[in-house]
């Protein structure tokens, strides 16, 4: 098949969050199948031309895309997916791309990815490329799924094209007024109510994917199962319980070329399931970067994390002051709100023989903590995948987990599981969201951090387990089947 794979930010170029590693890995894994693939993306000015050398394509000049009663000039430039064959285009439009951050809360927010959907239906025509799948990925791309039913219906190279739209988050719906769909120019049978991408009286990208594309899916069976449910939902259930059999939920992979205590170079000490001495070595390397003092029998529980509500951090606001009290060493790297910086940076200054904060984003210090740290929280008040975890059991690093969406699916509780006569629990999940779950939850994990037989165990049904992209890869190429058969 030839698949094209659109999303606003791919790993190593450009990221924010978990789309850019799926979308810096899924068309690899689906290439190494034996798949054609190409990903779109756009030109952000913050993106390195040296380095990921990114060269212009010859001979296309300036390609110019409409948009309302104007018309922007823009340009490509094409690099590859690391270790790979696989072509990256991306659209060079400086007057939108050229920002500080991917995402802004600018009043162009909406033209900027209006015309990023239609500058990739442009390269995909100069490329005369005719590709049997669009696999178009959160609101960004929204639009995509409608172009192909209407305007590019007619347009030969994309008569048989068919679209796959994958939700990664499901609480970004790109909600703009309603003239963003004239700008767009999409017909009013595609935007007004019932069945259009009208919504409360604004126009919305996201269910404009949802609505149009062949087949839709999100990054995890259980996440697809809360989607349907008003409670996380987030006013999208009832059009994704229509979708029917044409919604579902694949589990994200992780790239272990990246994250594999084995071979990552971006810790000082590399270990395995069969040696674990570097991961003790590690963590005496991360407690020295917040001049803590290391001690066998005191755990360090690490976050790494956007800092914001989503995340838990209302409910370890809650519980701070029994949290601190615990014996245990906390290393936290993240940004995000400022309420919960604020409320980490008042932590490790008020306890800093318990606490080390950094706020902001540190590859490095992201794969440390993995490698050094003895237990990882993620409490979530909703996570569609989430990945830190799955690096987590890799690493030997115990995840603590509040059951839902993708964690709910990779983090097997190992309590519940020995109620079972099974001894193959990878880490502690709690259920009910709330302060008194959450201490639960860590309070077990501390209680087996004693018994180092049976913590071994657990470090080792974690590491034990496979997440890579290669089954996913297989399960989406099911669905690029799926949409072709419709």
């Amino acid at each position: 098949m030839k698949i094209g794979f659109i999303a606003s930010e791919v790993f190593p170029f450009a990221k924010t969050g978990g789309l850019a590693d799926v979308s810096g890995a899924l068309p690899k894994e689906i290439s190494n199948l034996d798949h054609e693939v190409k990903v779109f993306m756009p030109k952000y000015s913050f993106i390195p031309e040296e380095t990921f050398k990114l060269v212009p394509v010859k001979n296309w000049g300036v390609i110019p895309i409409k948009m309302a009663d104007t018309t922007q000039n823009t340009a490509v430039y094409q690099s590859s997916l690391p270790d790979s064959n696989v072509e990256v285009y991306f659209l060079d439009c400086p007057d939108y791309f050229d920002r500080e951050t991917i995402y802004t809360n600018d009043p162009d927010e909406d033209e900027r990815f209006i015309l990023f959907s239609k500058g990739v239906m442009e390269i995909i025509r100069r490329l005369q490329w005719s590709p049997d799948i669009l696999h178009c990925n959160d609101w960004q791309t929204g639009l995509i799924p409608v172009y192909i039913k209407d305007n590019d219906s007619r347009d030969k190279l994309f008569k048989n094209t068919k679209s796959l739209f994958t939700i990664h988050n499901i609480g970004y719906q790109g909600i703009f007024p309603i003239k963003s769909a004239d700008t767009a120019g999409i017909k009013p049978e595609f935007v007004n109510a019932p069945g259009g991408a009208e919504h409360y009286g604004s126009f919305s990208f996201l269910k404009a994917g949802i609505l149009f594309a062949d087949v839709v899916n999100t990054v995890s069976p259980t996440y697809a199962k809360e989607l349907l449910t008003p409670e996380l939902g987030f006013a999208m259930d009832k059009f994704l319980e229509n979708r029917g059999e044409n919604f579902s939920g694949i589990i994200n992979g992780v790239d272990y070329a990246e994250w594999n205590p084995v071979t990552d170079n971006l810790i000082p000490h590399n270990y395995s399931i069969d040696d674990l001495s570097g991961k003790e070595k590690n963590k005496k390397e991360l407690l020295d970067q917040f001049n803590l003092s290391f001690s066998k029998d005191t755990p360090v529980i690490g976050i790494v994390s956007r800092l914001v509500g989503q995340k838990g951090f209302d409910l370890i606001a809650r519980t701070l002051e029994f949290l601190s009290k615990l014996p245990v060493q906390w290393i936290i790297l993240g940004n995000g709100e400022e309420v919960y910086e604020d409320m980490f940076k008042s932590f490790a200054g008020m306890r800093p023989e318990k606490a080390g904060v950094y706020i902001g984003y540190s590859d490095q210090l992201a794969h440390l903590i993995e490698a050094g740290a003895d237990m990882f929280l993620m409490p979530s008040k909703y996570e569609p995948c989430g990945l830190n975890q799955i690096y987590s059991l890799k690493y030997g690093t115990v995840p603590i987990v509040r059951k839902t969406g993708g964690l709910a699916d990779t983090v097997t509780d190992y309590d519940e599981y020995l109620q079972m006569g099974k001894e193959t629990g990878n880490g502690f999940s709690f259920t009910e969201y709330n302060g008194f779950e959450l201490t639960g939850a860590i309070e077990r994990a501390l209680k087996y951090y004693q018994d180092k037989k049976v913590w071994n165990t657990i470090i080792r049904n974690g590491m034990a387990e496979d997440y890579s992209w290669t089954k996913s890869a297989e399960k989406y190429v099911e669905l690029y089947k799926k949409a072709l058969k419709k």
